[in-house]
């Protein structure tokens, strides 16, 4: 064994848990939040063509995604960072903010990447308990903000329950904590969004200037195997998330396959709708049986099974359909093929 001393925060980290995948017999995979549609159209040719020159460097910052996202939002290409997935993204966020001795704040049960991230930079990880529903209990957040909070993270829709935050109760939320507490809206899944109460990040940027939005092509998009994420906010927040940016870290075919997909809003909207007709679809199917859900906001629905979660997940296993559990907690089941779909919803149908 080696001898090197490993940092104890380092060492205490919870492990990420990604969803399972496939074996070698036909399964269909739910436990993912990933798109059941391949790349939008003309995306891999971009990416063709960029591969030709694979032994180059590409461009440090992403500086044409950057002019795009800029653009795509109405804003200023300074007020855009970009890197390698959302959640290296967060990283780089929480790097520029916390650190030993600081805190940072966040609702739990939300993204699992919460709690490791924090634990890198050394800081204190503060999760605080759902409210009904599987909603985010925003008063609790505020009250949770102490003087050594550096962050609080509030993800909408929250993974894996599903609900949106809500534009008025965010304002509240935003007049409740300080003004020098930089607050991240995680908004990974915003464009399956339905609820029209739901809050506008872009817009809430321009009256909060603690605010960094997080989004990512990984989801809506169907980039997940490319990563690709990004910040929005205020210029100084981004140039300070730029700086501990690993340098090169989103590849000139990632680049390219987000640039282009931003010029595909048509086709993006109808993919959505699929997706979205498909929840539906899912979430009419768990009511008749006599399931009470969250309000399911994202591509994905949460069965909250408690104990039960790791038995569901082995039937789904078995009936050919690969399910998230979080032990003792719940399940959640992303929005994917038909097919796969219905079989889950026929081992559902057993377990009311």
């Amino acid at each position: 064994m080696t001898k090197v001393p490993i940092r104890p925060a380092v060492a205490a980290l919870p492990t990420y848990q990604p969803g399972a995948r496939p074996s070698a017999r036909l399964v269909y995979k739910l436990s993912s939040n990933e798109s059941p549609y391949p790349p939008l159209p003309g995306v891999m040719a971009a990416v063709a063509d960029s591969a030709v020159d694979l032994n180059r460097y590409p461009a440090m910052l992403a500086d044409q995604l950057v002019e795009a996202i800029a653009g795509f939002h109405n804003l200023e290409p300074a007020q855009v960072a970009v890197g390698a997935g959302s959640v290296a993204v967060l990283a780089h966020v929480l790097t520029a903010v916390a650190g030993q001795s600081d805190r940072v704040v966040y609702p739990w049960r939300s993204f699992e990447a919460y709690p490791i991230l924090t634990g890198i930079t050394g800081a204190k990880a503060v999760p605080v308990p759902l409210g009904e529903a599987g909603r985010i209990d925003l008063t609790a957040l505020a009250q949770a903000v102490d003087a050594k909070a550096r962050a609080v993270l509030v993800c909408t829709p929250n993974n894996p329950t599903g609900p949106a935050v809500r534009e008025d109760e965010f304002d509240s939320f935003m007049a409740a904590v300080p003004d020098d507490l930089l607050v991240v809206l995680d908004q990974a899944y915003v464009e399956f969004v339905t609820d029209p109460k739901a809050v506008d990040g872009i817009g809430a940027l321009a009256r909060h200037p603690n605010l960094v939005v997080l989004r990512t092509f990984s989801k809506a998009y169907g980039l997940a195997g490319l990563r690709v994420g990004y910040a929005l906010g205020r210029p100084r927040l981004i140039e300070a998330i730029r700086a501990v940016t690993t340098p090169f870290s989103v590849s000139a075919m990632a680049e390219m396959a987000a640039v282009k997909s931003l010029e595909l809003q048509d086709e993006l909207r109808r993919r959505v709708a699929g997706v979205v007709a498909r929840r539906t679809f899912m979430q009419e199917g768990l009511a008749a049986q006599g399931w009470d859900l969250p309000d399911p906001q994202g591509n994905f629905v949460w069965l909250d099974l408690g104990i039960d979660s790791a038995p569901f997940a082995g039937a789904c296993r078995r009936a050919g359909v690969l399910v998230r559990p979080f032990p003792d907690e719940g399940v959640r089941v992303s929005v994917g093929e038909q097919e796969g779909v219905e079989r889950f919803l026929e081992v559902a149908s057993t377990w009311v």
